[in-house]
């Protein structure tokens, strides 16, 4: 009886512990990205024709996520029976945000980012177990304007 409460009881712990975590994840980027609205960025690889830029830098920002046991073991059924793998989905938006955000952290003064890219990949993905975690890396140019 007891090797049946064992992976029910993780489960358990991973959906509430992971729900718990996640919200505050959310409600702490949603914070940042307000603070950080007014700072255009753009994947465009020319600056905008109003832009004369005094200086430029590279701006990176990356972020390491795991995958908590709920979200896996959703991860294994969605295997079974096929569709979008939800639990996954909301972890890769996580990452990206959190990317972008520390991207624009690594230039806080910097006037807007042009040509901004994110990468992203899997660690531990190879095991039989499924995504370990996802790593996203956000780059970009950080412009100054001319004042």
């Amino acid at each position: 009886m007891i090797q049946l409460w064992v992976p029910l009881g993780l489960l358990a712990l991973g959906f509430i512990a992971g729900r718990i975590l996640e919200a505050r994840h959310y409600r702490a980027i949603r914070r940042r990205e307000d603070a950080w609205a007014g700072i255009e960025t753009h994947g465009l690889r020319v600056l905008p024709a109003d832009v004369r830029p005094a200086r430029a830098a590279l701006a990176s920002g990356s972020v390491v996520i795991s995958v908590d046991y709920w979200k896996r073991f959703a991860a294994a059924l969605k295997k079974l029976f096929g569709g979008e793998m939800h639990s996954y989905a909301s972890l890769i938006d996580r990452a990206r945000r959190e990317a972008v955000l520390r991207m624009k952290e690594s230039q806080p003064d910097a006037d807007l980012f042009v040509n901004v890219r994110i990468e992203t990949s899997t660690i531990g993905g190879g095991t039989e177990s499924g995504m370990g975690a996802v790593e996203v890396l956000a780059y970009g140019t950080a412009v100054w304007r001319v004042r």
